[in-house]
């Protein structure tokens, strides 16, 4: 079974419930982290890692001698990578998508590509679980490439638990995209019910079946209860505001080392989903 765990937004203790569900389900199991832009699973479950390599992506490369200045390259970037100026294209390299719609419309086929170093990618263990992440290097415009190859390095046989970028943005819908089931993460504010809205309508609309944990959610005044039931968002957990796991959290330990007795209901939590009974 693959279970990504996500949030509408930053914050919100969505790395804690993935490093902690990794660590209670125990051996057998393989966490990947797809927030590239910012992994930190590995802060927490200190994994030794077995390899690292480079990730590239394509990006064009335009013979000036060829070019005719058609101006199609211009009109195929959706992402205005390339421009034309004074009848010459120009690249603008930090902007390409790496989508490769230039080098097909250019009639001359006065576009070529080559490969650009974008990331790194590491896979190894920690203890009995398979940990493998992305790190995209700074400037990247996307990531949606890197997040796609951590993703192929789940194992073929065993449970999977995807930690995905925050937000509601073509990184997080990649990282959940192929999921079985996601639960979403929380936090009982103004702002995170809002973002917790917008998380709701992308899953519906890409049809992953998901759930809800509320984090530090003593602190709320029950908005977001309220309006998961009148939704029919199921909310499968409530953790509620516990300085002892902030610390922990602060000195890179997962909440399981501070409070043990989450492992039992992490791992009832999974055994119900995968049964479909949290759906």
């Amino acid at each position: 079974m693959k279970l990504s765990i996500a949030s509408g937004k930053g914050g919100t203790g969505k790395t804690s419930l993935a490093t902690a569900m990794a660590r209670a389900l125990g051996p057998g199991v393989a966490l990947l982290d797809c927030d590239v832009e910012e992994p930190d699973c590995a802060l927490f479950l200190k994994p030794e890692i077995e390899s690292e390599t480079d990730f590239s992506v394509s990006v064009p490369v335009i013979d000036a001698a060829k070019c005719r200045a058609h101006g199609r390259c211009q009109q195929v970037c959706e992402y205005n990578a390339i421009k034309l100026f004074n009848g010459k294209p120009f690249l603008f390299e930090h902007m390409c998508h790496s989508c490769g719609g230039c080098v097909l419309s250019c009639p001359e086929h006065a576009i070529t590509e080559k490969p650009h170093a974008a990331g790194k990618i590491r896979r190894g263990r920690s203890g009995d679980l398979f940990f493998a992440d992305g790190l995209m290097n700074i400037g990247e415009p996307s990531p949606v490439r890197l997040i796609k190859a951590v993703k192929k390095l789940a194992p073929s046989c065993g449970d999977v638990i995807i930690d995905c970028p925050p937000g509601t943005s073509c990184p997080m819908i990649n990282a959940v995209t192929g999921s079985d089931f996601c639960l979403l993460v929380s936090e009982p504010t103004p702002f995170g019910l809002s973002d917790l809205k917008l998380a709701v309508e992308t899953l519906k609309k890409i049809k992953v079946p998901h759930a809800l944990v509320i984090n530090r959610y003593d602190l709320g005044d029950g908005a977001m209860e309220a309006w998961c039931a009148q939704k029919g968002v199921k909310i499968l957990l409530k953790i509620s505001f516990d300085r002892e796991i902030a610390v922990a959290y602060s000195r890179g330990k997962t909440m399981l080392e501070v409070r043990p007795e989450y492992a039992k209901t992490l791992k009832e939590i999974f055994t119900a989903i995968k049964a479909g009974a949290a759906v």
